[in-house]
């Protein structure tokens, strides 16, 4: 991770924010490319499209301008001037991440001081190295992101496309976000103002934060959240809220929320929740198990801390402070640290039973903050959702087309005409073993491939 320096941005400093994003493309940071006239047919693979159906063997698929314009067996590809041969490899869609945060992190140091576009294509590009090639930002982003997105939508970028909820919202003194970037508010009033201004920025969606961190803070008011739910609609944006207890969930479903980015931790989901979700469209935005488990997982020397597929997503430094016995007892010495294994246990479990409830999910790390890797924990979460009882095809649908559904993105998740080129290609298939997601021989963005991340 590359340092970054301090981008202080608020409503009326958007012009300093734009002219540092300009100049960081001006250096080639945001590498967003203009569409040209190619046309390239991709062929000798086989086709997993993210709908679920049976896996194509010997396909094809003809990309113009960064979109697919068709796919299937390669026996009926039409003919064209230029095609690229993918030796029998695996061909899935991008993967999403419906839950990170980005910018503010260096080495295991989270600060907003560190959030700067350069920062902010630097996570980027270690997210597309990593197959990952949608991201949705959770309420840490300060506001030249928007700028950011902007350049990304107006042409074809050649990193991770990324939705965002700008800053997020938390209750004043209480638990949540970055400090330095999110809105914390004190009154119904407060919350409104702070949504609509999201909003004039234009937020994809807004983000709360609903928690007390175990009794240690206190817990955003009913009227805050009620007030913050009712702005965002009357925007029209949808709201998805942090949450850890049953109660507070089936309280913010009453309110109007539209989705959650965790599970349930502190008890089952009972039939009254699901019911409740079933019947208002509340959707499980991410499960964030992968989280769940790095909060005890580097308690203890990890397995993976020499895999060099997880290597690649961090930093020397970060890479020696995770591996080191001192950071080690730390991490187990926190009090909470013996309760940690429960909540996750409990998230999967929960996770399951709404999944087979028929509650529509997708798939999140909240990666980002220290121990929350950057890439790696998409392919975690991916196999602890195998762990958990899902199918190597139920877990790539909701790394792909499930996530673009909660997005409302209907360019991206499937490989099909007219949705963007955005792909992954893979030496061994992941429908027998969906630890081959991490297999990456390599990704594309916009037709455009992404190069692999050298640190």
């Amino acid at each position: 991770m590359r340092n970054g320096q301090s981008v202080r941005s608020a409503p009326g400093n958007l012009l300093l924010c734009m002219l540092l994003v300009l100049a960081a493309l001006m250096a080639g940071f945001l590498a967003v490319q203009p569409a040209s006239a190619e046309t390239i047919l991709y062929r000798n693979f086989t086709l997993i499209d993210g709908r679920g159906g049976p896996a194509v063997p010997n396909a094809a698929m003809l990309v113009a301008d960064g979109r697919i314009l068709w796919a299937g067996p390669m026996a009926g590809a039409p003919e064209v001037a230029v095609s690229v041969d993918l030796g029998g490899k695996w061909v899935i869609p991008g993967l999403i991440d419906t839950h990170i945060h980005i910018g503010n992190l260096h080495d295991l140091t989270q600060d907003e001081k560190f959030y700067s576009p350069e920062n902010v294509e630097a996570d980027l590009r270690t997210y597309g190295s990593f197959g990952i090639t949608t991201v949705a930002i959770m309420g840490t982003d300060k506001d030249s992101i928007f700028q950011i997105r902007a350049l990304q939508r107006a042409g074809r970028p050649m990193m991770t496309r990324i939705y965002t909820a700008g800053q997020g919202i938390v209750f004043r003194g209480g638990y949540g976000g970055v400090p330095g970037i999110n809105r914390p508010v004190a009154t119904a009033k407060e919350a409104a103002a702070e949504v609509d201004a999201q909003a004039a920025k234009g937020a994809d969606y807004i983000k709360l934060w609903l928690d007390d961190e175990l009794g240690t803070m206190p817990k955003m008011p009913p009227e805050i959240s009620k007030a913050v739910i009712d702005a965002a609609h009357r925007n029209g944006l949808k709201v998805y809220a942090h949450i850890f207890y049953l109660a507070d969930a089936k309280r913010l479903v009453a309110e109007g929320i539209d989705g959650f980015v965790h599970s349930v931790r502190d008890l089952p989901v009972d039939q009254e929740l699901i019911d409740m979700m079933k019947a208002r469209g509340v959707v499980q935005v991410a499960a964030t198990l992968s989280r769940e488990a790095a909060m005890f997982a580097y308690g203890s020397p990890a397995p993976w801390l020499s895999d060099p597929f997880f290597m690649q997503s961090l930093s020397p430094t970060a890479l020696t402070l995770l591996a080191s016995a001192e950071r080690q007892r730390t991490v187990a010495g926190n009090p909470t640290f013996p309760r940690y294994p429960a909540f996750f246990d409990m998230a999967m479990a929960n996770m399951k039973r709404l999944a087979a409830a028929g509650i529509r999910y997708g798939l999140g790390t909240d990666s980002g903050p220290p121990g929350r890797v950057a890439g790696y924990s998409v392919h975690w979460e991916m196999e602890l959702m195998v762990r958990d009882g899902f199918t190597t095809a139920e877990t790539i649908r909701a790394a792909t087309l499930y996530g673009a559904e909660v997005l409302g993105a209907k360019d991206i998740g499937v490989l099909e005409r007219a949705r963007w080129a955005n792909f992954v290609v893979l030496d061994a298939d992941p429908l027998k073993d969906i630890r081959n997601t991490r297999a990456i021989r390599a990704v594309y963005v916009g037709g455009t491939q992404v190069p692999s991340v050298k640190r």
